[in-house]
């Protein structure tokens, strides 16, 4: 079983609100098309990393729309994303998951065919990290086999998960991909302007 952890926790200082709610551009939110996307690739459960200021519209919005998400909280998200990712993996704790794709909320334009690949070379490769890649550049989500969960648990939040990462690079496995939205994030008005295609919706 793959599970999904979408991390959604940061600040958003950048863009002014909260990007997991945010218009993506198809009837949905950043939140719903993400979780739609994973579901399309056939990763579950998936569960959705929020901060303690977020909770409650974040929990209203997945009630009131059905999202398939569960909600989990970072009660120290200032600690960076693998405080995120490790949340993600204690919500996750019990079950028998063999691995984690893991996507910031703020890549909503990744394609379910990008997912659908990622799933496919880690099944046939097993390897302990997979990536998408294209000319140099590392995208979303990535997944990570479950024999790495203990060693990102014990990583250090500065680092985020790169040294897990960096120490696993040989046996890394880079899959090809010409697909725009895996390695594009929408940090800004600006970001959303030129991706979405419309000006950033007012408050």
């Amino acid at each position: 079983m793959i599970a999904g952890i979408i991390l959604a926790a940061g600040r958003s200082s950048r863009m002014g609100r909260v990007k997991a709610l945010l218009p993506s551009g198809d009837g949905r939110t950043f939140l719903g098309r993400v979780a739609a996307t994973l579901a399309e690739a056939a990763i579950e459960p998936v569960v959705v990393v929020v901060a303690p200021a977020s909770l409650a519209p974040i929990a209203a919005a997945v009630r009131d729309t059905a999202l398939p998400v569960a909600v989990a909280v970072n009660p120290e998200p200032d600690r960076g994303q693998l405080s995120s990712l490790v949340a993600g993996l204690d919500a996750l704790a019990g079950l028998a998951v063999d691995a984690v794709a893991v996507t910031p909320v703020d890549h909503p334009l990744v394609s379910p065919a990008t997912v659908r690949r990622l799933v496919e070379a880690w099944r046939a490769s097993a390897a302990p990290i997979v990536r998408p890649h294209h000319r140099g550049r590392h995208g979303h989500p990535a997944i990570f086999a479950a024999a790495l969960f203990e060693e990102l648990r014990a990583g250090d939040p500065s680092l985020g998960a790169r040294s897990v990462v960096a120490r696993h690079a040989s046996r890394a496995l880079d899959v090809p991909v010409v697909d725009p939205g895996a390695f594009e994030d929408i940090d800004t008005p600006d970001d959303y302007a030129r991706l979405i295609g419309t000006p950033l919706p007012a408050v």
